[in-house]
């Protein structure tokens, strides 16, 4: 399953990317240990096509995103030959497995199954769960205020189930996308939407003239899940230890920071 998950920033509204507050990526206590290098001459990735912004492939067919620039920058960093492949996403994890990579960069879900067969990096993303307004009530706008009122949701979802467990006396609207449940904040038929907020600002960089971001992000690692990892198979410590080092130092210098805004240019946090 794909993550839709957590991390660290409070933002009033859609802001421009160069009004962006950063958000903390990593773990900002942990240590610059430089791993031994030896043992990893080179990290060769894997990933997929179908998870556009962070892996996809453009126009001209080439293999871009979030995540394919991260990957090379972590080979960079810890000065390593580098690779990336696309596969799809029901095979990738099974490539993995079977020794054709040494790390997944794709949004595997960390879960009992993952971890059976596979260790994770520090998380280098989170995905928190926002609500977005129409841009003439974000000034005012409180969950407090949303007693009695339609608030939309993609059915099923953990943001559905966290609006069930805080907010009670919502109206809560299910519908099958989260397009489609923000379309429903467009036209009136909604006061709110709360979901993923990442999905929600591609559909805001559409709208912005509608719509924005109210109130702070909620970050619930028990509903919305842990947050994007790189994905090692089980007991290749030297691989991940280099890919974590190589995180903390991309954190210090800003360039976790400068991917963010070259990728997602209505911020999420």
């Amino acid at each position: 399953m794909r993550l839709i998950i957590v991390l660290i920033v409070f933002i009033a509204g859609a802001l421009p990317a160069f009004a962006q507050p950063m958000p903390n990526h990593v773990d900002p206590s942990a240590r610059e240990i430089l791993p031994n290098l030896a043992p990893v001459p080179a990290i060769r990735f894997l990933t997929t096509v179908d998870f556009p912004p962070f892996n996809f492939r453009d126009a001209g067919g080439e293999l871009i995103g979030f995540n394919i620039d991260l990957a090379r920058r972590v080979c960079a960093e810890v000065n390593v030959a580098c690779t990336v492949q696309a596969w799809p996403w029901d095979q990738v994890s099974n490539a993995l497995v079977d020794n054709q990579g040494d790390a997944m960069i794709a949004g595997l879900e960390m879960s009992p199954a993952t971890a059976a067969k596979f260790d994770f990096s520090a998380i280098y993303l989170a995905l928190p769960g926002r609500f977005v307004t129409r841009a003439g009530d974000i000034a005012g706008f409180s969950p407090a205020t949303l007693d009695g009122k339609i608030v939309a949701v993609r059915a099923g979802s953990r943001h559905e189930d966290f609006l069930k467990r805080y907010l009670p006396q919502v109206t809560i609207a299910g519908f099958p996308s989260e397009a489609e449940a923000l379309a429903a904040v467009q036209a009136s038929a909604a006061a709110a939407f709360f979901g993923d907020a990442m999905r929600a600002s591609f559909w805001l960089n559409e709208n912005l003239s509608c719509c924005g971001f109210a109130s702070e992000p909620y970050f619930r690692p028990d509903l919305f899940g842990e947050g994007l990892s790189i994905a090692v198979p089980a007991g290749h410590d030297a691989v991940r230890q280099a890919i974590d080092w190589a995180l903390v130092k991309l954190n210090a210098e800003g360039s976790l920071d400068e991917l963010y805004l070259r990728w997602f240019p209505v911020g999420f946090y």
